[in-house]
C-alpha cells in the first residue's frame, strides 16, 4: 500500500498563550501545537513529499517483533516528524491507520517525539482525528507523555474543548486516570483548570465524574473555583463551590503587595532622597 501524503493542505497549530488571568505564573514556552513544518523550504518540503509517496508499505500481518527494519520506522525529518507524524499531520488517515497497525506495542515509533515533544496521540488530538487517538492508544501509546509546554494530550484536548477526543482517551486509558490531575509544567493547572477556563460546563462535568481533584492549585495557589471568578456560567461556580474545601475557597493574597519602594514610579524613585528646606 502506498503512503500518500496530500499537499493540498498546510496546517499551524498555533495557539496564543494562555495567560493567567488571577495571578502570576511561572514563565514558559508559549504553547505551540504546530510541528515545524513551515520552517522546510519549498524544494525541501517538495522532496519530502515525493519520498513520502515512493515509499511503500507492505501490507503483511503484524509482526511478532514489532522492532523491525523498515526504513519508514526510522525516518525522521529534521524537526524530528516520523512519517507517522507526518501521515497525521496532513491527515493521510489510511496510511497513518497501517502503520498504526504495523507498530502494535512498538513505543519506540507510537511514542516517538519530535522536536516539540509532541507524540503521534499530540498530534491526533490537535487535528481532532479521535478515530487515531483510540488507535493509538489500543496499539499501546503513553499517554501521560508532556509536549515542551508541559501538556499531556489530555490537556490539549480541554484547551480544545474537544469533548470527543477527551472522551476517547478516558475511556480508553483507565489505568492511567491518575494523569488527569496531571499540572502544566509551566503554570500547574490540570484538566480541571483548562476546562473552567474554557468555561466548557460538559467537560467540567465529565473531569468531576472522573474524580479530578477540585482543591488541586496552581503555582499561583488558585484553585479551578477561583477561575470562576467574573465568569458568566454560575453552574460551574455553583458546583465547584460546593466541592472545593472550605479554606481553599477564598483568593490566595495578591502577590502584588509590594514594598512602597517597589510600588513607587521610576520618577518617584528619582526624586524620593531629595529633601526640601524650609524657608
Amino acid at each position: 500500500m502506498d503512503v500518500t501524503v496530500s499537499n493540498h493542505k498546510q496546517m499551524d497549530y498555533n495557539y496564543d498563550d494562555m495567560e493567567s488571568k488571577h495571578g502570576k505564573m511561572v514563565p514558559c514556552q508559549e504553547d505551540r501545537f504546530d510541528s515545524g513544518l513551515d520552517s522546510l523550504k519549498e524544494d525541501e518540503y517538495g522532496n519530502l513529499v515525493e519520498e513520502l509517496e515512493e515509499l511503500r508499505v507492505a501490507n503483511v500481518e503484524v509482526l511478532a517483533n514489532p522492532c523491525s527494519n523498515e526504513p519508514w520506522r526510522k525516518t525522521v525529518t529534521e524537526d524530528g516528524d516520523t512519517f507517522l507524524h507526518l501521515a497525521i499531520i496532513h491527515e493521510a488517515t489510511e496510511q497513518a491507520e497501517h502503520m498504526i497497525k504495523l507498530s502494535h506495542n512498538d513505543n519506540m515509533l507510537l511514542d516517538a517525539q519530535n522536536n516539540q515533544r509532541q507524540t503521534a496521540l499530540h498530534l491526533a488530538v490537535i487535528t481532532e482525528q479521535p478515530h487515531l487517538v483510540e488507535r493509538l492508544l489500543k496499539a499501546g501509546c503513553d499517554p501521560r507523555l508532556v509536549d515542551d509546554s508541559g501538556n499531556t494530550a489530555l490537556h490539549v484536548a480541554c484547551k480544545k474543548g474537544s469533548l470527543t477526543s477527551f472522551s476517547v482517551i478516558t475511556q480508553n486509558c483507565p489505568r492511567h486516570l491518575s494523569y488527569i490531575n496531571a499540572q502544566e509544567q509551566c503554570s500547574g493547572r490540570t484538566a480541571l483548570h483548562l476546562a473552567v477556563d474554557l468555561q466548557n460546563l460538559s467537560l467540567v462535568h465529565r473531569l468531576l465524574s472522573l474524580g479530578a481533584d477540585v482543591n488541586s492549585v496552581t503555582y499561583g495557589g488558585y484553585t479551578p473555583y477561583h477561575l470562576t471568578y467574573g465568569r458568566q456560567n454560575t453552574e460551574i461556580c455553583h458546583q465547584l463551590y460546593e466541592k472545593t474545601d472550605q479554606e481553599l475557597r477564598e483568593l490566595p493574597e495578591s502577590e502584588s503587595e509590594e514594598s512602597e519602594e517597589e510600588c513607587m514610579s521610576d520618577d518617584e524613585q528619582m526624586y524620593d532622597d531629595i529633601t526640601f528646606g524650609q524657608n
